[in-house]
């Protein structure tokens, strides 16, 4: 919900530095408006791409589980840490009952 509310005001950011471009209307905020629209969308995508969601399915059996546990802020589920040595990736796995205070 919040990266929705995110992406809509990096869009209006981004319009409004559109407008000021075709209008010459507040010409002064078009670098303002400009590299704060594109600076958000980068940061969401950043963060879309950094930040894995926690999946259900097992992973491969190539995948060891590193034993850190936490309590997920978003699902409030106890999710484990899976790590893949050969291409260094990581995988949240929720785990079944764990649920943690909400």
């Amino acid at each position: 919900m919040l990266a929705v509310a995110l992406y809509a005001l990096a869009g209006l950011l981004l319009l409004g530095a559109l407008v000021s471009a075709l209008t010459g209307v507040l010409a002064a905020m078009l670098p303002s408006l400009l590299f704060g629209g594109l600076l958000l969308v980068l940061g969401l995508a950043v963060e879309r791409w950094r930040y894995k969601p926690v999946r259900r399915e097992r992973p491969d059996p190539r995948w060891m589980d590193t034993g850190e546990r936490f309590i997920d802020p978003e699902s409030g589920q106890l999710t484990a840490v899976y790590f893949d040595p050969t291409h260094g990736e990581r995988h949240y796995l929720a785990q079944e009952g764990g649920t943690g205070p909400r």
